[in-house]
């Protein structure tokens, strides 16, 4: 079967290759129609995210983890809300149910977890079996709207995490996908929310679902985030950068008893003042990934907003011209807020 394969950091390419056969017990075989690209994705294909050794070697891979698609084949026992022809979103982690994370129900946290596309093959390619525990109707939404649902399940996480709730106010750190999911679901949570970036050209489709907008490059984040908040600072602030300027941002200008969520993902070092905790008594949170819960919310979200995610998905391809894509992608990332690859061309 068709794929593209990431065969080496750089280095991707449209090729042939084994087809994953007929599934097994509790699998689904999934012909995926739209697989979208993050930046993680990009950074695994540049060898800036690298898999641990104990993982396997990294490459070469099947690369795609935000995926809808089709169910094409159900192995014995899987739950019969499941159809052969259904439109489906894929939830692309698995754990390993024994660690204490998965035993306190944070399995999203378990060290040992498994990402489609990342740890085993993805959704680049013509067919791919996933587990039925991970895959989710979602009635008829297109497909190309529902390969959000992934994006949007790591904004329900940090929501979650940061307690966001109605008439709270909430800052968002980073109008990219993620902080555009997470714009969505907390003004769907009756929150009012104000999101900022650097590159004021990715501000308009959080204006167009609702949310006060902040241009970083004409104005500081901290003092216009006090101005909207009345002076007294954001309930919440949720970090989508991994930046650590925004980090000590976010920390600076969240209100006392204030809760400051990263999902931003990066290896630099933050420095932070400690009276900051002290004397604000904050809440300082990490968020990664999803639960399978987070997940089904997610879908709820992307049906109930669909015009929204349809403005965020920029660029499209299909699977044969995906590598010219992702190095476009690449090179042009104020450019292009979400590509999706049609993998059902």
């Amino acid at each position: 079967m068709r794929a593209v394969v990431t065969r080496r950091a750089g280095a991707m390419e449209v090729g042939e290759v084994a087809d994953p056969g007929e599934p097994g017990a509790g699998q689904v075989l999934v012909r995926p129609e739209a697989v979208g690209i993050c930046g993680s994705d990009l950074h695994f294909f540049t060898g800036e995210l690298a898999t641990p050794p104990e993982f396997g070697p990294q490459f070469p891979r099947v690369q795609g983890h935000e995926f809808a698609g089709v169910v094409e084949a159900l192995g014995p026992g899987c739950p019969p809300e499941l159809s052969l022809g259904q439109r489906v979103a894929v939830h692309p982690l698995s754990s390993c149910g024994r660690c204490r994370a998965c035993r306190i129900g944070r399995e999203n946290a378990c060290p040992d977890f498994r990402l489609v596309g990342v740890h085993v093959d993805g959704a680049l390619a013509d067919r791919v079996t996933v587990a039925a525990d991970q895959v989710f109707g979602v009635g008829d939404l297109p497909a190309t709207v529902a390969a959000f649902c992934e994006p949007m399940s790591i904004a329900v996480r940090a929501l979650e995490r940061g307690r966001v709730a109605a008439g709270e106010r909430v800052v968002v750190l980073g109008a990219g996908p993620i902080g555009q999911a997470v714009t969505i679901g907390a003004l769907d949570r009756g929150a009012r929310v104000l999101i900022t970036d650097v590159a004021g050209g990715r501000l308009a489709p959080a204006a167009a679902a609702g949310a006060d907008v902040l241009h970083v490059g004409e104005s500081g984040a901290v003092a216009a985030a006090g101005d909207w908040s009345d002076g007294e600072g954001p309930a919440v602030v949720v970090d989508c950068t991994g930046a650590p300027a925004a980090i000590a941002d976010g920390v600076t200008m969240v209100a006392p008893a204030g809760r400051v969520v990263v999902v931003g993902i990066s290896h630099q070092q933050v420095a932070l003042p400690v009276n900051a905790f002290t004397q604000k008594e904050l809440d300082l949170l990490g968020s990664t990934v999803c639960t399978a819960a987070d997940f089904a919310e997610a879908v709820r979200l992307v049906g109930r907003h669909r015009a929204h995610v349809a403005r965020l998905v920029t660029h499209q391809a299909p699977l044969a011209e995906a590598p010219a894509a992702v190095e476009h992608a690449l090179r042009h990332p104020g450019e292009v807020l979400k590509l999706v690859i049609r993998t059902g061309e």
